[in-house]
C-alpha cells in the first residue's frame, strides 16, 4: 500500500499556544490521537500516519483567525458512533469549544448527516462526524 496522496499533517498557526493546547489537545486525544511532538512554540498529536500541529509561530502576521475568510474553513474528523459524538459535545465546553448551529444539532449538515460543529475560542471550527448506523 502506498501513502501517496494521503494527508500527512495539518499545521494550524494559533494566536495562543496554551489555549490551543487546552482545546485541541483535549479534542485530538479524545479522538484517539497521542501527543507526538513538543517544542517551544508548538505541539502535535498523531493518529496513524497523520498528525495535527498547533503552533504559535513568531512569524504570525495577525493575531486572529477568521474561518469565513478565504482559506481553511474547518477540519472534519470521524467521531465514532452517535453516543461517542454526544459525549464529545457534552465535554467540549469544558475544554474551550462551543457548539455551532445548536438549533439544528445534530443534523445541521442535513437529515442524513449526524455531526457536531464546534468552534474554539480562537475561531477554529471542527466538524465531528458520527458513523452511519
Amino acid at each position: 500500500m502506498t501513502s501517496r496522496g494521503l494527508l500527512h499533517h495539518v499545521e494550524l498557526w494559533v494566536p495562543d499556544l496554551a489555549r490551543a493546547e487546552r482545546s485541541w489537545g483535549w479534542l485530538l486525544t479524545a479522538l484517539g490521537a497521542a501527543p507526538y511532538q513538543s517544542w517551544e512554540h508548538g505541539r502535535s498529536w498523531r493518529l496513524g500516519g497523520v498528525y495535527v500541529v498547533v503552533e504559535q509561530s513568531p512569524a504570525l502576521s495577525a493575531g486572529t483567525h477568521e474561518r469565513t475568510r478565504p482559506g481553511l474553513n474547518h477540519l472534519a474528523f470521524h467521531a465514532g458512533d452517535a453516543a461517542a459524538l454526544d459525549a464529545l459535545v457534552t465535554d467540549a465546553p469544558a475544554h474551550g469549544w462551543r457548539l455551532l448551529f445548536a438549533d439544528r444539532h445534530p443534523f445541521a449538515g442535513g437529515p442524513q448527516h449526524r455531526a457536531a460543529y464546534l468552534e474554539d475560542a480562537d475561531g477554529y471550527e471542527v466538524e465531528l462526524v458520527a458513523e452511519r448506523t
